[in-house]
């Protein structure tokens, strides 16, 4: 469910009150632990905001970065999500932080519970790597299932990707879903009206009872 609407005037705003949140939640989790593990989204949308966030002044050292769903390519190819964190996020202050890329041998599998996701959307309604028509659908979303990774093919995408299952994206201490754009807006708008999940998955996102966090900009 959106338990809270945050809407900005520009993406330079969003992207700043995005870190600041996303900083201080890691922060605090730091406090209360002595460490934190971050998930984040790729796609050209969060861009901005990992460039905030990379300079904010919490103590990396202490945080653990991983991927909420990837593309099975290699770093070297320009659509890997892990390329796009290490080149915009793993800098300046972040750069001190540990990095799990979700394709290859990371062991990404055995991280968690989350201290923080965050997710984005596109227009189909998918989010992380839950796409309409995807063979494993079903199973990524399955609150009861024990797969915390599942692999994702489906018509829309030309690779198959890896993603996070939603109960494992679900146990997390502070949710965000970041768009931009009046279309999303709209697309977001269809979401949240009744309709089946496999249509627009990220539906199963706004209608668990975790909270989320929507974060907005024109």
């Amino acid at each position: 469910m959106i338990a809270e609407r945050k809407l900005f005037e520009s993406k330079k705003k969003l992207a700043m009150g995005l870190a600041g949140d996303v900083a201080a939640c890691l922060s605090n989790a730091i406090t209360d632990r002595g460490k934190a593990l971050l998930a984040v989204s790729g796609g050209t949308t969060p861009t901005l905001f990992f460039n905030f966030l990379a300079r904010a002044k919490i103590d990396w050292a202490r945080v653990t970065i991983t991927l909420v769903d990837e593309r099975c390519v290699p770093e070297s190819d320009e659509r890997s999500n892990a390329r796009l964190v290490r080149q915009n996020l793993l800098e300046a202050e972040a750069a001190a932080a540990t990095f799990v890329p979700l394709f290859g041998k990371g062991h990404a599998d055995r991280l968690g519970p989350f201290d923080v996701v965050t997710l984005g959307m596109g227009l189909d309604g998918h989010t992380a790597s839950f796409f309409p028509g995807g063979d494993n659908l079903a199973a990524a979303l399955e609150l009861e299932g024990t797969k915390r990774i599942v692999t994702m093919s489906a018509p829309s995408v030309p690779e198959k990707r890896m993603t996070f299952t939603l109960p494992v994206l679900l146990d997390s201490g502070f949710i965000a879903l970041h768009i931009e754009g009046a279309e999303k807006q709209k697309v977001l708008a269809t979401a949240e009206l009744p309709g089946p999940v496999l249509d627009m998955p990220i539906r199963a996102v706004l209608r668990a009872r975790e909270p989320v966090i929507l974060y907005w900009c024109p």
